[in-house]
């Protein structure tokens, strides 16, 4: 069996300009990257562009087994099967990060024959964006520092009340929690802080949440540094954020390349929808929007992570919202939340199916808190049975929804030809009204108990003292209109991984709040969650290899 990378390799690209022919823009207007990959001017990403919008397709998931299930595969699949039957479609979706790439998950690029190209190139450094998120995330710590040590810091901040952290956008549990400024007074004030990776960093989610130049420049300036003996310290207090917007001119820009069928795909913005906002960039969904007929994009992990956020915080953002959402469900992911052990995902257990339906069933339920009626895809598996999947489906058609199976990772497009009609079919009529989960408005702990009791199915919240005092802090000194970018789990819909199904009756607890102010959101850290994550005992990374000819291995 061919390998990810074997496939993408045997795929003839089309140039670069034949993909924006096909959303309308002209090859001079891009900024090139190559043969296969290009940025887009911002001119094409207004949101007022063109007067008409095309619709809005969202692609979410039940809660997935530590694999993944391969989303954004059939997301790849369902925009190749639109336009195999005629639609001119288009797909917005997440830039990978190295993290994952090197630790256990792999890349972001789908798999098989539903693939976005060049998946080497977006697998690693790609057109550079998150280094440049990097570089001005940190280059404004560096800015804090610099003035703490010299004393000049605005507002008397103690370097005790910093909130602000450092990114790389690597796994590595070591810098989690380290001490700044030792070694003597000519190396800055000694500190506790640490680092997150890069693509759950604050910058990541104002690059993804900017709608122009300008709105990216007033939420860098309403970064919260830290508490002031004179109140909240902003960016914008300190100086530099011109700067810092400096680092970010190109980053803005959407990315332009390919799905092996070779039609558009728009990749902009950070993954992590566990520990981050985890969508595409606002600017990339409207530069799909303007320029295709159905734009296809995706939300990290399960609907009760990627999917309310994506909702709750970028369409509100946006002035957006899903005229359809695609829920993509596994056999596997499905026992496995009826208590099938991982290591015997592929046998056939009817007893674990039928329990673990559960959890695909509360995810339907979440979606009609939103007004909305999902299309199920059932991503096939080669072990998968006939059987099990008339099961699921059953089940699907008495809570009143479609279960269609794509087979996008063997057969590409036209496995999921019928994935793209049920969608067409749900696209029929006026789009739905714009619906959230909680009002923007509300203080912050009502906006935590609504997500934690309607949508994870807590009884209760309880939080930390810590994480009580920050919620008190950041409400009193920014005010209500804060949202909500919840950090937990993806392995199960509540704070506790070993909760599988769809558990009820158990207390979320929440340990830490920590602020993003220029994105607009505080993220509540519930759980032993961590912002940096590790890699595992066998990281990824041992398996790629370079050979004379400049040719990477084991990449997938």
């Amino acid at each position: 069996m061919l390998t990810d990378q074997e496939i993408a390799r045997q795929t003839t690209l089309l140039h670069v300009d034949r993909i924006a022919e096909r959303l309308g823009i002209p090859s001079e207007a891009l900024e090139h990257y190559g043969k296969f990959k290009a940025k887009i001017p911002l001119e094409y990403a207004k949101a007022e562009n063109h007067g008409k919008r095309g619709r809005l397709v969202l692609v979410s998931a039940i809660s997935p087994t530590p694999a993944g299930e391969g989303k954004t595969t059939c997301t790849l699949g369902l925009l190749d099967g639109l336009n195999r039957i005629g639609v001119r479609a288009a797909a917005a979706l997440r830039e990978p990060s190295l993290g994952p790439v090197f630790g256990i998950k792999g890349g972001a690029t789908g798999g098989g024959r539903a693939q976005a190209a060049p998946m080497e190139d977006i697998n690693l450094h790609f057109t550079g964006d998150i280094y440049a998120v990097e570089r001005a995330h940190n280059l404004l710590a560096a800015l804090l520092d610099n003035a703490l040590h010299f004393g000049t810091a605005p507002g008397r901040l103690d370097a005790r009340s910093v909130l602000f952290r450092r990114v790389m956008d690597l796994n590595d549990r070591s810098l989690r929690q380290v001490t700044l400024g030792l070694g003597g007074k000519a190396n800055g004030v000694p500190r506790e802080s640490g680092f997150d990776i890069t693509a759950a960093s604050e910058f990541m989610a104002i690059l993804c949440l900017s709608k122009d130049a300008a709105d990216l420049q007033a939420r860098l300036d309403r970064i919260l540094l830290g508490r002031g003996a004179d109140g909240p310290v902003l960016a914008g207090d300190l100086g530099g954020t011109g700067a810092l917007a400096a680092l970010l001119r190109d980053a803005l820009k959407p990315n332009l390349v390919q799905s092996l069928e070779g039609n558009p795909v728009l990749m902009h913005g950070g993954p992590f929808a566990n520990i981050a906002q985890g969508t595409n960039s606002l600017l990339a969904t409207y530069a799909a929007l303007n320029h295709s007929d159905v734009t296809v994009t995706e939300a990290g992990f399960g609907f009760d992570l990627g999917g309310e956020k994506f909702i709750d915080i970028k369409c509100r953002t946006g002035g957006l919202f899903p005229d359809a959402l695609v829920l993509v469900a596994t056999l596997r992911a499905i026992r496995y939340h009826g208590g099938q052990s991982l290591k015997q995902l592929a046998e056939p257990n009817a007893e674990a199916l039928l329990k673990g339906l559960s959890n695909l069933q509360k995810h339907i339920s979440n979606a009609a808190l939103f007004g909305l009626v999902p299309v199920v895809a059932i991503n096939r598996f080669g072990t998968d049975t006939d059987e099990e999947i008339r099961l699921v489906q059953e089940h699907c058609r008495g809570w009143g929804v479609d279960a269609v199976v794509c087979d996008a990772w063997a057969l590409g497009g036209q496995g999921a030809e019928a994935l793209a009609h049920a969608v067409m079919h749900r696209l029929q009529g006026p789009p739905p009204p714009a619906r959230f989960l909680y009002e923007a408005d509300a203080p912050l702990l009502q906006k935590i108990n609504t997500l934690a009791t309607r949508f994870y199915g807590a009884s209760e919240v309880l939080l930390s003292p810590k994480a009580a005092d920050q919620l008190a802090y950041f409400e009193a000194s920014l005010g209500r209109n804060l949202l909500v970018c919840m950090a937990k789990t993806q392995k199960s819909l509540s704070d506790n991984p070993e909760l599988l199904g769809a558990p009820t009756d158990y207390t979320f607890r929440i340990q830490d709040v920590q602020i993003s102010a220029g994105a607009g959101f505080v993220v509540p850290i519930a759980g032993e969650m961590m912002r940096m994550p590790g890699l595992p005992q066998v990281p990824a990374a041992n398996q790629i290899r370079m050979d004379e000819h400049g040719q990477i291995t084991g990449l997938f």
